[in-house]
């Protein structure tokens, strides 16, 4: 058995999505070595993918408009969260940016991710 080491190349990367394939099938027990081997492997799977192909945070609107539909959200919800309808109607219209105290609320209340809510068009200083 290879020692599990980090990913350098897509031969690496494609033998061990094989490797971890096969534990899918039949999940080892935790706890045990097989488990340990898993979820290393898992690991540098990851690592490799996030080095790889790196996946861009959404629009802060875009995870807005995305969580309101999830969600079940109406524009009259985000306006009670954000303090008016109007507010809410200028936020998704693109004509206020997202303050400090209205990311927190989307992120507490709502579950966004803050940092898709942070650093955007959407987030410029009000």
């Amino acid at each position: 058995m290879k020692h599990i080491r980090p990913l350098h190349t897509e031969a690496e990367y494609d033998d061990a999505l094989a490797e971890i394939a096969l534990a899918f099938d039949n999940e080892p027990t935790p706890g045990t070595p097989a488990a340990d081997r898993f979820d290393l492997l898992a690991l540098v799977i990851e690592d490799y993918e996030r080095r790889h192909w790196p996946i861009d945070l959404p629009d802060a609107l875009d995870a807005i408009r995305y969580r309101m539909e999830t969600g079940g959200y109406s524009q009259a919800d985000l306006g009670r969260l954000l303090g008016s309808r109007q507010r809410a109607s200028d936020i998704l219209n693109g004509k206020r940016p997202l303050t400090l105290t209205m990311i927190r609320k989307l992120h507490a209340e709502w579950g966004i991710p803050a940092e898709a809510l942070i650093g955007t068009e959407a987030t410029r200083a009000a």
